[in-house]
């Protein structure tokens, strides 16, 4: 006997029970959807973003907030290095390129970054796609996220970047503080990169320094970039280094570190995050594995419910000459039929609540948080479908159960 056009029946029946199971299963099945995606986006997107800093140098101090301010630019006041060091980097045959890094203005609430144009192209990586790379002072280039166009001029403010209430307007607080002498031209856009300097005001960092009169770290040359002169150089918060190979990056480490400063790869850094995101999301994980759990339950109970008001029916299936097997096929598979809808509306609304927190993540942190369904998604639903398929034998095998006069009678 063929059990569809009976499930196909129930599941009329069921109506708005149905739609409540449905919606149930697809919420349980969405917050696991939605945590793993997420995870795995931010580790992307934060990966990508520290893959433009080989090797980062800074003062003795907090390796994490090292690595916020230069590679996030969540900026704070950093420990400062001394002209030396940079003069030192610079003469080492093991690098490649070496940029300094400063910062502590913003315009219209995104940073304004001191560096070199070598580092701004990331070393001849990048390209401006619109306009030119600065070539002078009083020149700049914005990120591609930077709602400052290009050929406009502006004069930078002395504060925090990202307290703007709204990105590309100036707040009171950062008009209270302008350089008004201070002015820039912008005179190119780079591509996008994934990462918070795509909100950034790239600048030499030889303005930086002369807009808080602390010199142009040359001895009177009318240049920008390397070389520079050491005993005109005022502090450094950071310098990124390119080693010419992998074994010169761990050489500089190791050496700076044993000189006191701060020698790290932004990824050690970030392997410590992603180990508490790690303790995080296995307990969120577990969590949403014990909230499926009572949902079923909760499921079956409604399920039981159901096959008691319909226990007449079934007995007549059975007086008609249909096996025990046959009502069992037919409860468990109108159970099972609503789960797996559940399961499948529950990777599609996983997917978009992972999304919706990856704009607001991007939105805070300029992290382009990619949001993709992945194999682990899948079997994740899949997991899930085979337990409310287990639990749905409750209710099939409750069914079945029973005297057909007594069924009958009831």
């Amino acid at each position: 006997m063929n059990p569809i056009p009976m499930i196909l029946a129930d599941l009329r029946g069921l109506r708005w029970i149905g739609v409540v199971i449905v919606a149930l299963v697809a919420i349980a099945v969405a917050v696991g959807i939605a945590l793993g995606a997420q995870e795995r986006a931010f580790r992307h997107a934060s990966a990508t973003a520290a893959s433009d800093f080989p090797l980062v140098i800074g003062a003795a101090g907090s390796p994490t907030q090292l690595v916020l301010s230069t590679v996030y630019l969540r900026l704070d006041a950093l420990p400062l290095l001394d002209g030396e060091t940079l003069r030192r980097y610079g003469a080492d045959d093991r690098v490649a390129a070496v940029a300094p890094i400063a910062f502590g203005d913003v315009v219209r609430g995104h940073p304004v970054i001191g560096t070199t144009a070598e580092f701004a192209s990331r070393w001849g990586r990048l390209a401006p796609s619109e306009g030119r790379m600065f070539a002078e002072e009083g020149e700049a280039v914005v990120g591609s996220a930077a709602k400052i166009a290009v050929g406009e001029t502006f004069s930078p403010s002395h504060g925090h970047a990202g307290s703007a209430a709204h990105p590309g307007e100036a707040d009171p607080e950062e008009k209270a503080h302008v350089h008004g002498e201070v002015h820039y031209t912008v005179v190119g856009r780079m591509p996008p990169t994934g990462g918070p300097w795509d909100r950034a005001v790239m600048v030499p960092v030889e303005s930086v320094w002369e807009t808080h009169g602390l010199g142009n770290g040359h001895a009177g040359e009318d240049h920008i970039g390397a070389p520079f002169d050491a005993e005109k150089l005022p502090g450094l918060p950071a310098l990124v280094i390119k080693p010419k190979s992998f074994a010169a990056a761990y050489q500089l480490r190791a050496e700076g570190r044993a000189k006191g400063l701060g020698a790290l790869f932004p990824a050690e850094v970030l392997v410590e995050l992603y180990a508490v995101l790690g303790d995080v999301g296995r307990i969120l994980k577990i969590a949403s594995a014990l909230d499926d759990g009572l949902v079923f339950l909760a499921v079956t109970a409604l399920l039981v419910t159901v096959g008691g008001l319909r226990r007449r029916r079934y007995a007549m299936l059975r007086a008609l000459g249909a096996p025990r097997r046959f009502v069992l096929a037919t409860v468990w598979g109108s159970a099972a039929t609503l789960v797996a809808i559940g399961c499948l509306l529950g990777l599609g609304l996983g997917w978009a609540a992972a999304g919706t927190v990856s704009h607001l993540l991007t939105a805070e942190t300029g992290l382009a948080v990619p949001v993709r369904l992945e194999a682990p998604d899948f079997l994740w639903a899949g997991l899930v479908f085979l337990a409310g398929s287990l639990f749905a034998l409750v209710p099939a095998i409750i069914a079945g159960r029973g005297r057909i006069v007594d069924g009958l009678a009831g």
